[in-house]
């Protein structure tokens, strides 16, 4: 039976919203935005540039290496991540955020002209009116603060990337006043903010398509269009594809979905979605490695059940899911297995499917274990490990089932 007829896909019965052959982008936030998450710890430079290196090696587009404004630690983290860049002539591009502020802006010309590298300014600022209402602002000021800042930015050779923050709660008159002002002095991309996760996918496609035609198009310059989105309603993804389909050319993420509150949207579960749509196509074999080594430098903890990298992700220990995957094993096609019981092929990402022995297995679970580890099923050892398996309240380790096969059988 042909691949294609294993599974009949509701999600391809109507054209898709994102055409075949988009260029997608993405750009990692996990070594900035992500470290304002209140539970990390701020990794050693070793480890940023460690982290640094894996995101080359997953073909990520940019990454924001900090904001050197914000301290000495910060602008030294900084400028030794742009030095690992140019030293080494990596693809990734490097950005860095800064407040509309001169004195935000300055240290990354600084650091930009001791590397000899153009580094993008991530200029950013509140936009909605309840920050308005809050910060006592006025849409004059802000508009003020945006024309100098971006030109600052620009004259001092710097590409300006433009961002209002809360962009999804801001009135489209505001929109269009910020981001045409930016445009006009020099910005060469804008991103639109979903900061604090309020966005629906219909929410982000209507606000992306209004910045497009509204916006970017009377332009007449060439714009990139950035999404960067949060998760406190747990649509960050899905809010990142509709942008996507709106126009937008980049989306931001971060690792393991770090970030403030519940995180910005999660970069490997971008990285999963957009090779499972067909919009990329490269090695991610080294994807559970990259997400681990951020936990591992941050100090935080991937749930087991997290998708894809979770340690569950592709387990079982139940008797007929596994008896399943079994069966499709033993016609030695990985593809087959990886899709009866998963709705992402494991192989894709370096992995492969579990199967373990417990309350719920069955016997076939015993014979498969029994089978990678080269230990012969005989069955009196299957019926030992089974009972052993059904008197428990979880699944049993390695350690324990190689525990049951030294046993003396019973007299």
């Amino acid at each position: 039976m042909p691949e294609n007829e294993w599974i009949y896909d509701w999600n391809t019965v109507s054209p898709p919203q994102i055409p075949p052959g988009t260029r997608v982008m993405l750009d990692d936030e996990t070594l900035r935005d992500g470290l304002q998450n209140p539970s990390v710890s701020d990794p050693s430079i070793e480890e940023k540039i460690e982290i640094l290196h894996l995101m080359e090696t997953l073909g990520i587009d940019s990454v924001n290496i900090g904001l050197p404004g914000a301290g000495p630690r910060a602008a030294a983290h900084t400028e030794a991540l742009a030095q690992e860049i140019a030293t080494n002539r990596m693809k990734i591009k490097p950005n860095c955020a800064a407040r509309t502020h001169e004195n935000d802006i300055r240290p990354i010309v600084e650091i930009s002209e001791r590397v000899g590298m153009a580094i993008e300014a991530a200029t950013f600022l509140g936009s909605s009116p309840i920050r308005r209402l809050v910060e006592d602002w006025t849409v004059d000021h802000l508009e003020r603060t945006t024309e100098k800042a971006v030109k600052f930015a620009v004259q001092h050779g710097l590409p300006s990337m433009y961002v209002t923050e809360d962009t999804i709660r801001t009135d489209p008159e505001t929109v269009k006043r910020l981001y045409s002002t930016a445009i006009s002095n020099g910005a060469r991309a804008v991103v639109l903010c979903d900061t604090v996760g309020h966005a629906t996918p219909n929410g982000a496609y209507r606000l992306v398509k209004f910045v497009i035609n509204e916006v970017v198009k009377p332009s007449g310059e060439k714009i990139r269009v950035d999404w960067h989105g949060h998760n406190d309603r747990g649509l960050a993804i899905a809010n990142s594809f509709a942008a996507i389909g709106a126009g937008a050319h980049q989306v931001h993420a971060a690792a393991n979905a770090l970030g403030e509150r519940v995180g910005n949207t999660p970069m490997e579960l971008m990285l999963v979605n957009l090779r499972l749509a067909g919009l990329i196509d490269r090695d991610l074999s080294h994807l559970k490695f990259y997400c681990e080594t951020v936990a591992r430098a941050t100090k935080t903890s991937i749930p087991p059940n997290y998708p894809v990298i979770g340690h569950d992700a592709f387990r079982t220990a139940t008797g007929v899911h596994a008896a399943a995957i079994i069966k499709a094993i033993q016609k030695h096609d990985h593809r087959l297995a990886d899709a009866v019981y998963s709705g992402v092929p494991a192989h894709l990402f370096g992995l492969e499917q579990v199967i373990e022995i417990g309350p719920m297995s069955g016997k076939s679970n015993v014979v498969y274990w029994l089978a990678r580890h080269q230990i012969p099923a005989e069955d009196a050892l299957v019926s030992r490990i089974l009972d052993a398996a059904k008197q428990s309240a979880r699944v049993l380790t390695d350690a324990e089932v190689h525990a049951l096969c030294t046993e003396s059988a019973p007299h």
